[in-house]
């Protein structure tokens, strides 16, 4: 079923939810809430949570394109030695290497995965 056809509600009724493999950055205190899922493309919106003091140390790579703006608070690239920012967006292609990552302060994305047919 594609993704479901939903008109402006309160996705405060949609839990937070910790994150499992194959869905990114992974580890203790990071959730995600998933706003709209496609099963059959994998084409997902959601909005990923990291706790303040999430230290990860996975390179991350992935099959599909990844479209992220940067809700609240901050994360720092450990392979790059940069602090990404709220407001600040990022598109990525399948393939591009991203992370690991470190959150102090904690922070809030909201993120776009889709497959390009």
């Amino acid at each position: 079923m594609p993704k479901p056809e939903i008109e402006f509600s309160d996705m405060a009724s949609v839990q937070w939810k910790a994150v499992e493999g194959g869905s990114g950055v992974t580890g203790e205190g990071i959730t995600e809430r998933v706003l709209s899922y496609d099963a059959k493309s994998g084409d997902t919106t959601r909005l990923l949570r990291l706790a303040p003091g999430v230290d990860t140390n996975e390179v991350i790579t992935h099959d599909f394109w990844e479209e992220v703006i940067i809700l609240e608070g901050s994360l720092i690239d450990k392979r790059l030695n940069k602090e990404f920012t709220k407001g600040m967006y990022a598109c990525r292609p399948p393939g591009m290497i991203h992370g690991p990552y470190r959150s102090p302060n904690g922070c809030t994305t909201f993120e776009v995965r889709y497959y390009k047919k």
